[in-house]
């Protein structure tokens, strides 16, 4: 967007109009999911460095944890390997498993640190195995073997906490590891409601590819409750990949997040548009009444 256009006075409004919300998140923990197309186009790359640098400068702390799909199934393609799933889930055995760190806690990972040093931020790059962040365990399924894909144990969040108060950005890629110091490949989606539990973060965000959840008339839902959520699934308009990726988002709502963004990552700029402003631009999740 050229903003050359915009007079001075109306560049001091849009800031002055910001300030309620700076005020109201300074301080404050935001864990970011970040995937899809918002990771492949360049311009959106810049936009998502840009706002996470300047969160960090106006005294939020934001936390990103990454996924990387597609570059993995790019990898293994090289290696003429092709992906398995089941349940949505990616067999991951031992050559896999290399590939995934060296996709995520190298290519991608670095990727963003790039982007986001390049915008002036300072970022560190963290995998499950830094300060032993994520300890994870084999996880067990119905229908198969899916190798060395990992349920979450524990975290352990005093690193990322560490590198916050030093007015560090980190980016986290979701592999864990286990009793035996072996590699897990672990779902992005759930890391990062792990990492905002264990954060109490006040916000998590999840970039996707759609504009967030849509009612069976394909409207965006601003909002939605938990109650509201069991219907959507009992009624088949949240369905397949959504449904875990909901279920994640609500339970870090239960567990103290106090709201779950699911945020259309093809907009530039998407998180600074529902955090400095009181228009919705994706759909809220938050936990009424919790038990």
């Amino acid at each position: 967007m050229n903003t050359d256009s915009i007079s001075s006075l109306d560049r001091a409004s849009i800031l002055a109009q910001a300030l309620p919300y700076i005020r109201r998140f300074h301080g404050k923990t935001l864990v970011i999911k970040y995937g899809g197309n918002a990771m492949t186009d360049p311009v959106l790359q810049a936009a998502f460095a840009q706002d996470v640098v300047l969160l960090k400068l106006v005294g939020m702390n934001p936390v990103v944890v990454h996924g990387g799909g597609p570059q993995i199934e790019t990898a293994l393609a090289r290696l003429g390997k092709k992906g398995e799933f089941i349940q949505g889930m990616r067999v991951t055995d031992q050559e896999t498993m290399e590939v995934v760190e060296w996709v995520l806690g190298g290519e991608v990972q670095q990727d963003i640190v790039g982007f986001i040093n390049q915008a002036g931020g300072k970022a560190v790059g963290l995998t499950g195995r830094d300060g032993a962040l994520i300890r994870a365990k084999k996880l067990v399924i119905e229908g198969g073997d899916l190798g060395q894909v990992g349920a979450i144990e524990s975290i352990d969040p005093s690193i990322v906490k560490a590198l916050q108060d030093d007015a560090f950005i980190p980016v986290i890629s979701p592999i864990g590891f286990g009793a035996n110091n072996e590699s897990y490949n672990i779902n992005a989606d759930v890391v990062a409601g792990e990492i905002a539990k264990a954060l109490n973060a006040e916000k998590l965000f999840m970039l996707t590819n759609i504009a967030g959840v849509l009612d069976k008339n394909k409207e965006l839902l601003p909002e939605l409750s938990p109650a509201q959520i069991d219907g959507l699934i009992a009624d088949g308009t949240i369905s397949g990949g959504m449904i875990p990726k909901i279920a994640g988002a609500l339970d870090a709502a239960k567990s103290g997040v106090n709201a779950v963004h699911i945020l259309d990552g093809r907009v530039p700029h998407a998180m600074l548009l529902e955090i400095l402003s009181d228009q919705a631009f994706g759909t809220m999740i938050r936990a009424i009444n919790p038990a």
